[in-house]
């Protein structure tokens, strides 16, 4: 129906005023109109990590479409409530006499406020990663443990060795003391008996980090070559860490076979329970019964959604860089506690060790997830995440320091065997994308150059 028709669109129309008149003569039809944006791609919200930063559509806050709003206290802006708060605490513990002792407890009380309050400050104003469960804030404060660590390890970076154990006195007394070197390599008769007694709690701590490092990773191949890998790692420098010397049979069925298999395993099937799981978010308020809201609240802490991995080594030499990459700072980030807790004088099952690598395992999960958003989707990351970024700068400090240390303390020269597998395992990883990827570039390369020869003589 034309607006000549329509009595209620006629400029005659007492329901019309002189300013809307104007404004109908002055604006375009409303067919030339462009029909209004409407939020997300297609009215469909879009997830931070898949927008374009660059497009309109961004302008729009998405933090809502992804977070439980009518629990609203936890996704408020507390800045100013968590300030007065932390400066109230601050003022009481550092005025009130009778709350610290004189001597060094004052000063542990004031390393332990500045690490607080640092990680405060990076719960309120660092950036958020990828994943938004249990809240944001929790990976916020992941970030900023593992840059906490970080400058621990650059601080170490410039201290010798024997000042680097009497720093750790400080913090536990017990350390400071050399520890004897164990070998598992004794008695190497494949008997039940001898592998009955192999089994420790350490087989235990071998499945708990392969089934972490599945849900990191997400990939079964990727697994099996890293686990692989590490255990010719432990050939390779068994000759500066006594521990790494171990039967053929605990290196490739009670390591390999049993506990890394199991491991995974368990991993990547959660991995699939994720990836198959329908994701439907209800509001905590919206649930009835106490048995679902129960179950809301667990449901918090599992993932918002899941991307599946498949990082596709042989597709292009980037993804074939990105693989070899990832797979050494694995290999490094797995070996280097060896050699801290070596020459820290460390217990395996100190807090600290643990610590550590509880905290490598929280750091990666974002980790490898930016990266692999950089790798697979570089138009819409234009730059590497927060997360995987100080990782890396982390594991890298480790190895200086493990560097720097070991000067003087590992005498036995590398044997020469282990030399030429690492000299022909090199070759190998760099002969592979040269055929694979560098001959056929050159062969398109010369194809195109002949042509356009053949166009300029023509």
């Amino acid at each position: 129906m034309s607006q000549a028709e329509d009595p209620a669109l006629s400029s005659s129309s007492p329901l019309t005023s002189p300013v809307d008149e104007f404004d109908h003569q002055l604006s375009p039809s409303l067919e030339a109109q462009e029909p209004q944006s409407l939020p997300g791609l297609g009215g469909t919200p879009v997830r931070w990590f898949d927008a374009d930063r660059k497009e309109p559509y961004t302008q729009i806050t998405p933090f809502q479409e992804q977070n439980d709003t009518s629990v609203e206290f936890f996704y408020k802006p507390i800045t100013l409530t968590a300030l007065g708060i932390g400066m109230a605490v601050l003022a009481y513990v550092a005025m009130t006499q009778d709350v610290l002792k004189e001597g060094e407890e004052k000063k542990r009380i004031g390393a332990y406020a500045s690490i607080a309050f640092f990680l405060l400050f990076s719960t309120i104003q660092f950036r958020d990663g990828p994943f938004v469960r249990p809240h944001p804030a929790f990976w916020r404060v992941v970030l900023g443990i593992n840059l906490l660590y970080e400058l621990a390890m650059v601080f170490l970076l410039f201290q010798d060795l024997d000042s680097a154990r009497s720093m750790m006195k400080y913090l536990d007394p017990n350390l400071g003391k050399p520890l004897p070197e164990k070998s598992y390599a004794e008695n190497c008769d494949l008997t039940l008996e001898n592998i009955w007694n192999a089994i420790d709690i350490f087989c235990l701590a071998h499945a708990l980090g392969w089934f972490g490092k599945a849900l990191i990773l997400r990939d079964y191949w990727f697994c099996w070559i890293l686990s692989i890998a590490f255990e010719f790692a432990e050939y390779s420098l068994q000759h500066q860490l006594a521990n790494f010397a171990e039967c053929w049979w605990d290196h490739w069925i009670l390591d390999v076979l049993v506990c890394n298999w199991l491991g995974t395993y368990l991993g990547m099937k959660t991995c699939q329970y994720f990836e198959v799981k329908h994701y439907t978010w209800r509001g905590f308020r919206q649930t009835r019964g106490i048995r679902s809201k129960t179950k809301r609240v667990i449901s918090q802490f599992s993932p918002h959604d899941w991307t599946t991995f498949k990082w596709e080594g042989t597709a292009s030499f980037g993804h074939y860089f990105t693989v070899v990459l990832l797979l050494a700072v694995f290999l490094a980030a797995e070996l280097n506690p060896f050699y801290l807790k070596a020459l820290l004088w460390m217990e395996p099952d100190h807090p600290f060790v643990i610590a550590r690598l509880v905290g490598v395992f929280l750091c990666a999960l974002p980790a490898v997830r930016e990266l692999y958003q950089y790798v697979n989707d570089p138009r819409k990351t234009v730059r590497m995440g927060q997360h995987v970024w100080l990782l890396l700068a982390t594991i890298g400090t480790e190895l200086l320091v493990i560097t720097k240390w070991s000067q003087g303390q590992f005498p036995e020269p590398l044997p020469t065997r282990v030399r030429w597998a690492w000299t022909i395992g090199a070759s190998l990883l760099v002969l592979y994308p040269t055929v694979r990827f560098g001959l056929p570039a050159a062969r398109r390369y010369l194809r195109h150059h002949q042509r356009n020869a053949k166009q300029k003589n023509a």
